[in-house]
């Protein structure tokens, strides 16, 4: 594997290789470090992620409201980080700084995520009988001091990791696309065993064994990925920033509002801005778009009022006031996946159910399953083990029959994988509904805080959860990254962490809402306080159940004829979303 590289990728923008090295930079000598790194990271990460509401409602004591406020927000911001993460990486840090600083800030976070657990003083007392004190807010502060360094963390290295392992090869060639598509499947694989250890050992460590321990080893597993990171630091091939598409959208959208009132069309008089691809467009494949007549107003952008806005050689003195053709219709593809992307956000928001409600109604079950006790975090395998079917069933067997059958290969169109995930995701909230409407009803005849119901009664809500992603998920994913051109697959990754942030927030502005409202009219409020058995969390659910009718309707009346045939993403933009796919789908597990 030590002699597929390619020395022929280091630049001008690259670093120059010490003196005493003559080995070409890299390839699969890069390789092993990036993967070692991004092993680590997310054994780490994802060990946080499953068992966080779990951490907080029995170590800090939080109720309903506050719980699910904090996981929500910290979920979104992580995600919402991303884009300025990716900002800052295109146009002043570059990936390796990007990561680098990322890794250090997620090890901070998490070093002190440790702390919390270590120093009992940084915590609330625990509950005595039906009395739990709340957490002071000094130690709040610290909490989030932890969390707030996660999302910084996460901002950093989210948009950087595969594209940074991207970057030591040559794409240009053959063999360098066959390299770089056996790096997604390592990462694919290394991901896996690293997310299988994160949701089965140290989610039982932390449960079952000790918290101290359970957060020591993410802990260790984030210093362990910055040190293997940088050992690897001769082998990286480092190229410069490049500059940022989501600065050119800023453009486009300042130039056309200064120049709202000019006309457009022949009749004007005026001509519009189209100059040829610059050097650094063409290295980073970065390829022409054909001129639309939608959202015209955009066009208002590239129109040349006058010939002082070009300099000498025919370019934009200022590119505040004129924008290229290329910039604009780059920003029109963005805003034609709009309405499809909406209706991935309440995809998203049916999903977020099962990470903070899903998690409470399983502390408050049955957890026995012989002597054996399930530790509640182990209920996101359920989602990961259900997509992970899915897929399987999907790719090797019904494709293969079907082709079999007919001839040909049949696969379900994005607009039926999206319709079904939106099915999959009113199902998992109905029944998660009834479960609940059940679970309550048998705690309270008992009088017992956990229900003598199993906590296997909560497989088909995550069944159904995991099913919503493998339908509706992946195909908006899908959706973001084949609708735009392989120049700007730093943005779909962005606008899919976008969704992920706005959904997360919703529902916490929703939770917050309907626990004012039903506290207020209602006869008892529907969430909230720590137990479950005082609320109605059924109606809660069947109130997030129907706005996924409207989001079916919504979809297949308006935002369907958005779904386009039209595929610019290549294969490289294909491998890299199966990469980001699996990422997101586990940040609901």
């Amino acid at each position: 594997m030590e002699n597929e590289i390619h020395s022929t990728l280091v630049d001008q923008n690259s670093r120059t290789p010490p003196p005493d090295s003559q080995r070409p930079k890299g390839g699969w000598g890069s390789i092993k470090y990036i993967l070692g790194n991004e092993t680590f990271e997310k054994l780490a990460s994802m060990s946080l992620i499953a068992n966080m509401t779990v951490y907080l409602r029995t170590k800090y004591n939080m109720d309903g409201i506050l719980l699910i406020n904090v996981v929500s927000i910290w979920g979104g911001s992580s995600s919402l980080t991303a884009i300025p993460g990716a900002l800052l990486s295109d146009t002043y840090l570059g990936r390796f700084r990007t990561l680098l600083y990322g890794s250090i800030a997620s090890f901070l976070g998490m070093g002190i995520m440790t702390l919390t657990a270590s120093i009992p003083e940084l915590r609330p007392p625990d509950c005595t009988g039906a009395q739990c004190p709340q957490p002071e807010g000094w130690q709040l502060s610290i909490l989030y001091a932890g969390l707030a360094l996660l999302a910084i963390g996460s901002g950093g290295i989210r948009p950087c990791n595969i594209a940074f392992g991207a970057d030591q090869f040559d794409t240009t060639t053959p063999k360098g696309k066959s390299q770089l598509e056996s790096f997604f499947n390592w990462w694919y694989f290394s991901f896996t065993v690293a997310l299988v250890v994160a949701l089965t050992a140290v989610v039982y460590i932390q449960t079952n064994v000790s918290w101290i321990l359970g957060f020591a080893i993410p802990t260790g597993c984030f210093f362990l990925s910055i040190v293997v990171f940088l050992i690897g630091y001769h082998t990286y091939i480092i190229k410069n920033p490049q500059g940022s598409v989501f600065v050119d959208m800023a453009k486009v959208i300042t130039a056309s509002c200064r120049k709202r009132k000019v006309t457009l069309g022949q009749a004007s008089g005026n001509s519009l801005y189209d100059p040829p691809l610059t050097q650094s467009e063409t290295e980073s494949q970065t390829t022409k778009l054909p001129h639309t007549n939608r959202f015209r107003c955009l066009d208002k952008a590239a129109v040349i009022v006058d010939s002082s806005e070009l300099d000498d050689y025919g370019r934009a003195k200022n590119g505040w006031s004129l924008c290229s053709l290329l910039q604009v219709e780059q920003l029109k593809l963005l805003v034609a996946m709009f309405p499809v992307w909406i209706t991935g956000i309440f995809c998203f928001l049916a999903m977020d159910q099962q990470n903070t409600i899903g998690m409470l109604q399983a502390i408050q079950t049955n957890k026995r399953f012989g002597s054996f006790n399930v530790p509640p975090g182990w209920m996101g395998l359920i989602s990961m083990l259900t997509l992970s079917t899915w897929i399987f069933f999907y790719e090797r067997v019904f494709v293969p029959l079907s082709q079999k059958m007919t001839g040909k290969k049949i696969r379900l169109t994005m607009r039926q994988r999206i319709t079904i995930g939106i099915l999959m995701a009113i199902l998992s909230l109905l029944v998660a509904g009834f479960v609940e409407r059940k679970r309550r009803l048998s705690a309270l005849q008992h009088g017992s805080f956990e229900s003598p119901i199993s906590i296997l009664v909560l497989v088909p809500q995550f069944s159904f959860s995991g099913l919503t992603e493998g339908f509706a998920a992946v195909a908006v994913m899908e959706f973001l990254t084949t609708q735009l051109p392989e120049s700007m697959r730093t943005v779909s990754g962005a606008v899919f962490f976008l969704s992920l942030s706005i959904s997360s927030y919703i529902n916490s502005a929703l939770v917050n809402i309907i626990h004012g409202l039903t506290k207020k009219y209602a006869k008892a409020p529907w969430l909230g306080g720590t137990d479950l058995n005082k609320d109605t969390l059924d109606y809660f659910y069947f109130t997030i159940a129907a706005l996924e009718v409207v989001n079916l309707l919504y979809f297949n009346f308006f935002a369907c004829r958005f779904v386009s045939s039209n595929v610019i993403g290549k294969k490289e933009s294909q491998s890299e979303e199966k990469s980001q796919n699996k990422e997101s789908a586990y940040q609901h597990a």
